[in-house]
């Protein structure tokens, strides 16, 4: 067993992350983590108090990056957040990775900005510079690149209308700007759908 922790620790070192013992460390000032030994974090990535990094989460910073981590924010299995060069922040209680994992990859020059409770899950992405407002969601296998989703309430807020900004269904997006309380669903090309209110998928009885 210490002979393969050191093995571990030593490929850790090697590619820029925390030894186990430091990962662990982190749990002990208020970071949940169920599976340690599955968590990679680069040394200098902030993650705030009541974070929960679930098995199989990659948060990786190098090339000056930077990634901050807001309390509350759950990431689940199969999430990789990469800073190579580039900035992500990431706000209070969001969610991303639910149902297949989140890739989130910001290189030199690039700046990702993730909103207090934002939800981003389905196995889709983010590349190139990215704001993800308060609230806003991105749901399904979705290539978003430099987008923008406007700020709202988060996805139990009761008014739809009020919401953040929303991407659903699978495809490309880029360039796509959508504004509180509205919805862009495609399958395929985004820029080539429509956009509606969020009250067209969510009428009131």
């Amino acid at each position: 067993m210490n002979e393969a922790r050191a093995i571990g620790d030593a490929a850790r070192h090697r590619l820029g992350f925390l030894s186990l013992a430091d990962t662990l460390a982190l749990a002990r000032r208020g970071i949940l983590m169920p599976d340690p030994d599955t968590v990679l974090i680069s040394a200098d990535v902030q993650v705030g108090d009541g974070a929960v990094l679930w098995p199989g989460l990659i948060l990786q910073a190098s090339v000056g990056g930077s990634i901050a981590v807001g309390h509350g924010t759950n990431l689940f299995p199969g999430t990789r957040i990469v800073a190579s060069g580039g900035t992500v922040t990431i706000g209070a209680e969001a969610e991303i990775g639910e149902e297949g994992g989140f890739t989130v990859k910001a290189g030199a020059g690039d700046r990702i900005a993730i909103g207090d409770g934002a939800r981003l899950l389905g196995g889709g992405s983010l590349a190139l510079s990215n704001r993800i407002g308060r609230g806003a969601q991105i749901l399904g296998p979705i290539r978003c690149r430099n987008c923008t989703l406007g700020d709202g309430g988060t996805h139990r807020h009761p008014e739809p209308d009020e919401r953040g900004g929303v991407l659903k269904g699978s495809g490309v997006a880029q360039g796509i700007a959508v504004p509180q309380g509205h919805v862009i669903q495609a399958f395929g090309l985004f820029a080539e759908a429509d956009i509606r209110r969020q009250s067209y998928f969510h009428p009131k009885a």
